[in-house]
């Protein structure tokens, strides 16, 4: 009984990954998903200009200022935080995740923004316990090298997302699932 068992180490192993997630409950996280929340939305109006006025329209935003995405040859994932903005001001923040299966092999880093264009898909995702991407997505994507691909179809989709500020490489194919989950901080 003096080796070191598979048990210790799984034991150990789960104990430093739990004492490792604190609830950030009381700490500054928030203020600072804030500040990045601000500075991608600065970035979004500047290089988007037309997401000003979808914003004006939309009932709620959920901004998600870094996400990071990485796979490598089946497997691959996605993390990041942001904030579900109403009338301008934070009211809950969220995490999202990504889960992929497909070859794929690399990193990238991206910021997307989640227009919530009528109270009732607002009110859906709010109430949801995690709420998952469907199919009543409108992306928008920007072309001509200037400008984002926005017509009358895009202000009556009930979800608009506006992806941006892409850095890295990640290359391949992948089926991928993405979820948002109300988190404290």
């Amino acid at each position: 009984m003096g080796g070191i068992s598979r048990r210790m180490i799984v034991m150990g192993g789960g104990a430093a990954l739990v004492s490792a997630c604190g609830n950030q409950i009381g700490s500054d996280a928030g203020q600072r998903i804030d500040g990045r929340v601000d500075a991608a939305l600065e970035f979004m109006y500047a290089n988007f200009p037309e997401t000003v006025d979808l914003a004006s329209r939309a009932s709620g935003m959920l901004v998600m200022p870094l996400v990071t995405r990485a796979g490598l040859i089946t497997l691959g994932g996605a993390y990041g935080e942001g904030a579900l903005r109403i009338g301008g001001a934070t009211v809950d923040y969220y995490s999202v995740t990504q889960a992929s299966l497909g070859l794929q092999i690399g990193a990238q880093q991206y910021a997307h923004t989640l227009f919530f264009m009528t109270p009732e898909i607002l009110g859906s995702f709010r109430a949801s316990d995690g709420w998952e991407v469907g199919g009543d997505i409108e992306y928008v994507v920007r072309r001509d090298g200037a400008r984002a691909g926005m017509n009358s179809t895009t202000f009556r989709a009930p979800v608009v997302a506006v992806i941006y500020g892409q850095a890295g490489l990640l290359m391949g194919a992948s089926l991928a699932g993405t979820k948002y989950t109300r988190i404290l901080r």
